[in-house]
């Protein structure tokens, strides 16, 4: 576990370093300078030509560190994929609601378990109108088990055009 929070440490440090790079390399890209030519000396000179459109020495070395850095941390955030048989996080957390899911469903009538199975199969989140389809129930029948459902605080329906998304709390 510890070494998962210094990948997503390491992760994050990198993103940013990334994001302020391609940021400054932009910025300077952008924003050329123009050289001025003088003559004459330090109390007494004239402007002699300007050359537009350049880049000073600074501007030069610092858009190369820069690209350096943002090169450096997109090869870290390439190459930094999940350590071997690590799950990723969204999938370790589907599987620990699901486990919920089928404790929450031994609890429930006939079809109001055989809504909210089909709901958790369909991980979590269904068009209101497919249900009916996957359960074998009417229209009338989805509607009323989904109320009982809402009522209890197990279901969510939020209203998507013309129909709604259900989904497991």
């Amino acid at each position: 576990m510890v070494f998962g929070l210094n990948r997503q440490v390491g992760l994050a440090l990198s993103s940013a370093i990334l994001t302020v790079s391609a940021f400054v390399v932009a910025l300077k890209l952008f924003q050329s300078a123009s050289i001025k030519v003088y003559v004459g000396n330090s109390t007494n000179s004239t402007v002699l030509t300007m050359i537009p459109q350049t880049y000073t020495q600074g501007d030069v070395v610092l858009v190369c560190v820069f690209s350096l850095l943002a090169g450096a941390s997109a090869v870290f955030i390439l190459l930094s994929g999940r350590v071997a048989g690590e799950e990723p996080l969204w999938k370790s957390s589907l599987e620990e609601k699901r486990k919920g899911w089928e404790e929450t469903s031994k609890t429930l009538k006939d079809d109001e378990r055989r809504i909210y199975e089909a709901i958790a199969k369909a991980d979590g989140i269904i068009n209101q109108g497919e249900l009916p389809g996957k359960t074998g129930l009417s229209k009338a029948t989805v509607s009323r088990a989904l109320f009982f459902l809402e009522s209890k605080g197990l279901v969510e329906r939020r209203r998507r055009g013309m129909g709604n998304v259900v989904s497991l709390k």
